[in-house]
């Protein structure tokens, strides 16, 4: 939307910048959707609910925290690059932590996908009943990440060589190497939902209450499993 107000309006800077910004950014929220998804994953298809020895809600918490890091990083510096009438050296400075952001989400990335191969053999070695439904979403998963992999690359070699560059002239490359894949992430993310194949409230993490609950059952057990909804903690 803001990207068309720009075009039919090109004297209102403030269109240019939202449009500018919100496209930067916009595959962080889903690499924290990716984040969140996992750790219920661990949640629902693990025997311990740990992963690495960690906790499931620790585990998507973590990783959602930097997450965030990346997120304030990248849109401080496509802001400050995207400033009206500011001098070459803050454009460029701008565009520099911009892409210190994007090399610092893609250093996140490779650190879960580490992780997720770890529990991606924790889910093998269970043989559960329900793993062919864990891999499958595992597997899209590991797909919404190639694709923002992607597009994290391509976002690099763009404002290699700041705003200059001849790839921003060209539209063909942005939706081609940027629009495209993460629609389809979207697309890959709504065929195969997780609220469906994780469905109902037994599939949902505890709450601090519960969790503490369960820290005082555990403690009186003689062994880590208890009954009920949280025989696999």
């Amino acid at each position: 939307m803001f990207r068309v107000l720009s075009i039919q309006y090109p004297d209102n800077y403030g269109d240019y910048v939202a449009w500018f910004v919100l496209i930067l950014i916009a595959p962080l929220l889903t690499n924290a959707f990716v984040y969140m998804v996992v750790g219920r994953m661990v949640w629902n298809f693990t025997n311990d609910a740990r992963v690495l020895k960690v906790r499931p809600w620790n585990f998507g918490l973590f990783f959602v925290t930097l997450d965030i890091i990346a997120f304030i990083i990248q849109v401080y510096g496509a802001a400050t690059a995207s400033g009206n009438d500011i001098p070459y050296s803050t454009e460029m400075m701008g565009l520099h932590v911009y892409m210190g952001g994007v090399g610092l989400q893609q250093f996140f990335v490779i650190m879960f996908v580490i992780c997720a191969i770890f529990f991606h053999r924790q889910i093998l070695q269970q043989k559960r009943s329900d793993m062919k439904t864990a891999l499958l979403l595992l597997y899209v998963l590991y797909g919404v990440l190639a694709l923002i992999t992607l597009r994290i690359i391509f976002r690099l070699c763009e404002y290699s060589q700041g705003l200059d560059s001849q790839i921003p002239l060209h539209e063909a490359y942005q939706y081609c190497l940027d629009s495209l894949p993460m629609l389809i992430a979207l697309v890959m993310l709504n065929v195969v939902h997780p609220g469906r194949l994780m469905p109902g409230k037994e599939s949902e993490m505890p709450g601090r209450k519960q969790r503490k609950q369960m820290k005082v059952f555990t403690k009186d057990a003689q062994n880590d499993t208890m009954l009920g909804p949280y025989a696999n903690v």
